[in-house]
């Protein structure tokens, strides 16, 4: 089986190569634009705010229909709710039960959300609808701001509920980057 997978793998590297005049190296530039990730200390956070009044119409029109008007769910999963369920029978796994760190909400939400035409919304409204999910698991106000300076520090009900993972290759080591 692994065989397989390595021929299909030296296949797609050698497709890649000049002799079929496919691809090329990214430059660094494009390298760093894709390096778009928001660690759970808020590290790269754009700036911008938002509270839970104002993400609540942008929810209504952009996200509603996917995932219920109160994050219950409709075309998608529930993104609200859940609490205390994990160890159950039937655990509801949403942003209010399982995620462990509010910032993986905006950088989500910020990349990949609507699903259609993701990257859509700016900054100040990852940040609105943002605090609307997090109020509708009841973890926030509604008026409370997030911005990068309190997004981090929002405390979420399953933020220790994972395990860090041991190896050497993963975790705050990793993250460490020479200069570039």
């Amino acid at each position: 089986m692994w065989r397989v997978s390595l021929l299909w793998m030296a296949a797609a590297l050698a497709a890649q190569g000049p002799r079929y005049g496919l691809g090329r190296a990214p430059s660094p530039e494009e390298v760093r634009a894709l390096d778009i990730t928001i660690p759970p200390d808020g590290t790269g956070l754009h700036p911008g705010s938002g509270s839970a009044v104002q993400g609540r119409e942008i929810y209504e029109r952009r996200c509603a229909r996917c995932h219920g008007n109160k994050g219950e769910g409709g075309d998608n999963e529930a993104i609200a709710g859940g609490q205390g369920s994990l160890k159950t029978p039937k655990p509801l796994k949403t942003v209010g039960s399982y995620w462990p760190h509010a910032t993986t909400l905006w950088d989500y939400i910020r990349r990949a959300m609507p699903f259609k035409e993701p990257g859509l919304l700016t900054p100040d409204q990852a940040y609105a609808v943002s605090a609307y999910v997090l109020y509708l698991n009841g973890i926030i106000g509604d008026t409370d701001r997030l911005d990068a300076s309190t997004l981090p520090k929002v405390r979420m009900p399953n933020r220790e509920g994972f395990v860090p993972d041991p190896r050497p290759d993963t975790g705050k080591a990793r993250r460490k980057r020479a200069p570039q």
